[in-house]
């Protein structure tokens, strides 16, 4: 989205990011056979990655948040299952740090590395360090949910691709001298990947959002339209996002919002 993780946001956003998620990449892990498995979710926010995927897998977990703020931390960590799959525990820890820089040391007797939402703040460069991290280490990476900058609106409006285009632009913005990847995030991570000499496997997870999700869309198109007016001043768009919204609001607009998700993993 456009760099907002308010809990109010992201507990919206969930039940869309658990439909979109592509559930067959849980089939193809190659996760360590008996004892513990330790799971890191990088930029945990609210916890939700964990509260999607632990009920998913077998065996006793100790998943590790690691997030920048203390406030999402504290939250998230409070609000994993108790149970694996099989009933078997599910324990919790938090990690205060940038999850930019991982090292083989960090992840030391890790499982799995996960993140949802997250590669499209990162840079070029820190997604190779942190494919090369995972690969040393020999660490499974599982990333939902990066966006792909493709958006459609239904009923389609002449200025939707306007809109995506500075919506685009911004998440490649530069910020404090990083450039963001953006909608390149996933093609960039898999390159990294398979440089370092991992294996692989991308899926589409889009979001379908229809009446249903009128309050999702409403909020998601508010933080859409505000993202391309940042990136382009002189774009008005008052009256499109006064009728997107209003449609939005009524369950009279429905919207795909283009994501993908990336296993990586050693051949």
């Amino acid at each position: 989205m456009t760099g907002e993780f308010s809990p109010t946001w992201l507990t919206l956003r969930e039940p869309a990011d658990a439909a979109a998620r592509a559930r067959d990449l849980i089939d193809t892990l190659r996760l360590p056979a008996g004892g513990e498995l330790v799971i890191r979710d990088l930029g945990c926010g609210t916890g939700s990655m964990g509260r999607w995927l632990a009920p998913r897998l077998p065996g006793p977990q100790r998943w590790v948040l690691q997030d920048r703020d203390p406030a999402l931390l504290a939250h998230a960590a409070t609000q994993l299952p108790s149970a694996a799959a099989d009933g078997t525990a599910v324990t919790v820890e938090t990690a205060e740090g940038d999850v930019t820089r991982l090292t083989v040391t960090d992840l030391a007797g890790t499982s799995l590395v996960t993140c949802s939402a997250l590669l499209d703040l990162f840079t070029t460069e820190e997604v190779a360090a942190l494919a090369e991290v995972c690969v040393a280490s020999d660490t499974p990476a599982l990333f939902t949910l990066s966006v792909t900058g493709e958006v459609t609106l239904d009923p389609a409006d002449p200025r939707d691709a306007e809109v995506a285009d500075a919506f685009n632009a911004h998440q490649r913005r530069a910020v404090g001298g990083r450039r963001l990847l953006g909608p390149e995030a996933v093609g960039a991570t898999a390159e990294a990947f398979a440089r370092a000499g991992g294996s692989v496997t991308v899926r589409s997870s889009p979001w379908e959002l229809g009446p249903e999700h009128a309050a999702l869309a409403a909020e998601w198109l508010r933080g859409w339209v505000r993202a391309a007016t940042e990136q382009r001043p002189e774009l008005d768009l008052d009256d499109y996002l006064a009728a997107r919204a209003a449609a939005a609001a009524a369950g009279r607009l429905r919207v795909t919002v283009g994501h993908q998700d990336l296993l990586a993993q050693k051949d």
